[in-house]
C-alpha cells in the first residue's frame, strides 16, 4: 500500500494507529462498497436502469449481477482485497463493526437465494450454506486472479455466476 502510495510502510502509521486499524479499513472500505450496490445491480448500471431496481426482477438476474459485481469489486474497484479476508487478524475492537457488515451482506445474498427456492427459480436447498459456498469461492479469487491474465474480473465474475447458477450439468439433448 506505501509503494503504490509513493510512501514509505511507516508513513502509513500517521494515518493508522497500527496493523489492525489498516487491516480494519481495508474491509470496512470493500464491505461499504459491496453494500452499496442495490442487491443485483451491475457496477455498469445506473439504478435508473438496473433489472434489480424493479420488482419484476427474478432471484435469477439479480444474484448473477451480485455475484459478478462482487468479483470486479474484490479485484479490480479493490484490488489487493486479500485483507477482506483476514477477519481473524484484527482486533475485536475492529471486528465487531466488520461481522455485523459481513452479516448484512450475507443476509442480502440469503434472501436473493431463498427467493429463488419459493418462487421455483432455484431447487430447495440450505440457503445459508449456499450463500457461504458463494462466498467462499468469490472470495477465493482474490488468491488466484491475475489482472494481466487471459479474463478480466467481470469475464470471470459472469463465469462464476454461469457456473453457480446453472452448474456444470450440460444441457439435455432435445
Amino acid at each position: 500500500i506505501a509503494a503504490e502510495l509513493g510512501m514509505t510502510a511507516g508513513n502509513l502509521y500517521y494515518y493508522f494507529a497500527d496493523r489492525q486499524a489498516l487491516l480494519a479499513f481495508c474491509q470496512e472500505a470493500t464491505l461499504d462498497h459491496l453494500l452499496e450496490q442495490p442487491a443485483g445491480r451491475s457496477p455498469a448500471s445506473s439504478p435508473a436502469s438496473s433489472p434489480a431496481s424493479s420488482p419484476a426482477s427474478s432471484p435469477i438476474t439479480a444474484l448473477r449481477a451480485l455475484l459478478i459485481a462482487h468479483v470486479v469489486c474484490l479485484n479490480e474497484t479493490f484490488p489487493g482485497s486479500l485483507a477482506h479476508l483476514e477477519v481473524e487478524a484484527i482486533g475485536e475492537s475492529h471486528r465487531a463493526p466488520l461481522l455485523r457488515k459481513r452479516r448484512e451482506y450475507e443476509q442480502r445474498i440469503e434472501r436473493l437465494i431463498a427467493e429463488g427456492v419459493d418462487s421455483g427459480a432455484f431447487r430447495p436447498c440450505s440457503c445459508r450454506l449456499a450463500t457461504l459456498a458463494l462466498l467462499g469461492a468469490l472470495n477465493w479469487t482474490v488468491k488466484w486472479f491475475d489482472p494481466a491474465g487471459p479474463k478480466t474480473a467481470r469475464e470471470v465474475g459472469e463465469e462464476f455466476a454461469d457456473l453457480f447458477l446453472h452448474g456444470l450439468e450440460a444441457p439435455l439433448a432435445s
